[in-house]
């Protein structure tokens, strides 16, 4: 069965049942509908674990993070654990594109799949509305005389929206008469790589997400000084379109357990992770908490660590590190075409991706468990050569099938972790706030990434001398199909230097964006996209994964 047919022959509990069982006051839940809700978030710091899923260099389709984060909150209730998930809301973008959705994959699903996949509960209609408002506002400030004295060839903040449209990555604005506003270019980006996005998923509570809101560098003047969000005096607005959007959404898994979905920054051009708020409500409500982190351990796990665990005080106890031998084969250097099929040497070659991964969370001094999410295509011979080489190499491992077999699957892994969470280690950061922002880049470079450096793009020398001493995290916009800024530079490259295409100051999200490679904002649909695949027949969505 497909993964949209196993979740619509499982028979959900009504959401106030999932509520109940976390011991939350009825008054603290707006319902919507039979099995989705709201909950009030809790903003002290709460006792429980942290679990932390993240994942080697991926394939195009991505290794099975949420799959595997799902599949082990269901093993570890299942041991009597009171755990709760948290995961990203899914985009637009990638469900109508290739990658699909985002509620995890065969009996190790979150639901009810098909709301949470399309419109849910409207965040993203509000992220992407409040964005839009500074848009228009910012306009209409132009066209209503400029007593900003706004630069328009300086403006900062483009239009969201949340879909892959290549065709509004460049346009031109306010065309035809005067009543049409101020002819200039403009462009969009899809909603979650908006800094709105990111403020949601790094604010604490609702008060120090206004505050971040009204930090927000929009433009510049004409005397090249910042305007920020305050200036516009539209806070009160932006507040009042994202009153619900700042509360947790609570759903279930197949197995009726907890799931908090809330914010879903992009893991490149932001920091990829859930919200705060939602990890700080589970935190309160659970023994564990389950979560992820976008794409593999370069990205994902490197920005949870220097970005949100810094940001909200927050310990991780345990790392998850999800492989796949499809992924191994393909660093081992074979093409995507041919990674289903049995490569023993491949395996022993591409192994030295997983190892640097390793070794990026030894460094950080946590704890950690090697996760193979075992898929049909892996032959006994393939498992046999990948587990030789753990041994080898002393990586703690375990064979998770989840996907086939949901908490019956993930049995040993929570085992493991739950093993793991008894003696935790404390996080050790990458690098300091205080450090040069040329410190912060070769520590992540060196250190994470096996480089050897960086080089600056002819013409941003200035840019970078301007924030070279701000005392904010850096966020590093690169590929994810490889450590360096080369896609196709696959296995554990070394000795290369990451080139410095641009840099931006994040004033509201409180962090600096290093573009280290192309990074496509606005994504378009590829020729197979899933947009062709999807029905809608006698009431009932299929094809949608």
């Amino acid at each position: 069965m497909t993964d949209i047919e196993i979740a619509r022959n499982i028979k959900m509990k009504n959401i106030t049942e999932i509520a109940e069982g976390l011991n939350l006051n009825p008054s603290a839940i707006s319902l919507y509908g039979n099995y989705k809700a709201k909950i009030e978030p809790i903003t002290t710091k709460g006792d429980a674990s942290v679990v932390l899923v993240t994942a080697i260099s991926p394939t195009p389709a991505g290794e099975g993070k949420s799959t595997i984060t799902i599949g082990l909150a269901d093993g570890l209730n299942s041991l009597n654990k009171k755990t709760i998930t948290c995961l990203r809301e899914p985009s637009l973008g990638p469900v109508f594109g290739i990658k699909g959705g985002a509620c995890g994959g065969g009996m190790s699903q979150v639901v009810p799949m098909e709301d949470i996949n399309l419109h849910f509960t409207g965040d993203f209609h509000a992220i992407t509305s409040a964005n839009n408002l500074i848009c228009a506002v910012i306009d209409n400030v132009i066209y209503q005389g400029n007593k900003l004295n706004i630069d328009i060839n300086n403006i900062l903040i483009k239009r969201v929206i949340d879909m892959n449209d290549r065709s509004l990555r460049e346009i031109t604005i306010g065309q035809g008469n005067k009543f049409n506003g101020i002819e200039r270019s403009e462009g969009f980006d899809i909603t979650v790589a908006s800094e709105i996005m990111a403020i949601l998923c790094l604010a604490n509570d609702e008060k120090e997400f206004e505050k971040m809101i009204n930090a927000m560098l929009i433009a510049k003047n004409i005397d090249g000084e910042n305007i920020s969000v305050k200036e516009l005096n539209i806070t009160g607005s932006i507040m009042a379109l994202m009153k619900d959007a700042l509360k947790p959404n609570l759903v279930q898994t197949l197995e009726h357990n907890p799931v908090l979905i809330h914010g879903g920054p992009f893991a490149n051009i932001a920091h990829g992770c859930n919200s705060i708020i939602a990890t700080n409500t589970a935190k309160n409500l659970g023994e564990i908490v389950v979560t992820e982190a976008g794409f593999g351990s370069d990205l994902g796990f490197e920005k949870f660590l220097n970005i949100k665990s810094r940001k909200a005080n927050l310990n991780i106890d345990v790392v998850v590190l999800v492989a796949t031998l499809k992924s191994i084969k393909m660093h081992g250097g074979i093409d995507l075409d041919n990674i289903y099929l049995q490569n023993i040497k491949a395996i022993e070659k591409g192994f030295i991706n997983m190892l640097r991964h390793v070794e990026n969370i030894k460094r950080s001094n946590i704890n950690y468990v090697v996760c193979l999410n075992k898929h049909k295509s892996d032959t006994d011979m393939e498992i046999e050569c990948f587990l030789k080489l753990c041994k080898e190499s002393n990586i703690n491992v375990e064979i998770a099938t989840g996907f086939n077999e949901g908490s019956k699957g993930m049995l040993k892994l929570s085992s493991n972790v739950i093993e793991l969470l008894k003696t935790p280690g404390f996080k050790r950061y990458n690098y300091e706030l205080t450090d040069s922002l040329e410190v912060k880049l070769n520590r992540v470079i060196k250190d994470v990434y096996g480089g050897k450096g960086f080089i600056l793009k002819e013409g941003i020398v200035a840019k970078f001398n301007e924030l070279k001493n701000v005392n904010l995290p850096i966020c590093i916009a690169k590929t994810p199909m490889s450590f360096s800024g080369d896609s196709k530079k696959l296995g554990a490259p070394i000795d290369f230097n990451i080139i410095i295409q641009d840099l931006k100051l994040n004033s509201g999200a409180e962090f600096i964006i290093v573009y280290a490679s192309k990074v496509m904002t606005m994504p378009g649909l590829g020729t197979n996209a899933n947009v062709y695949d999807i029905t809608y027949e006698d009431g009932e969505i299929n094809n949608l994964s």
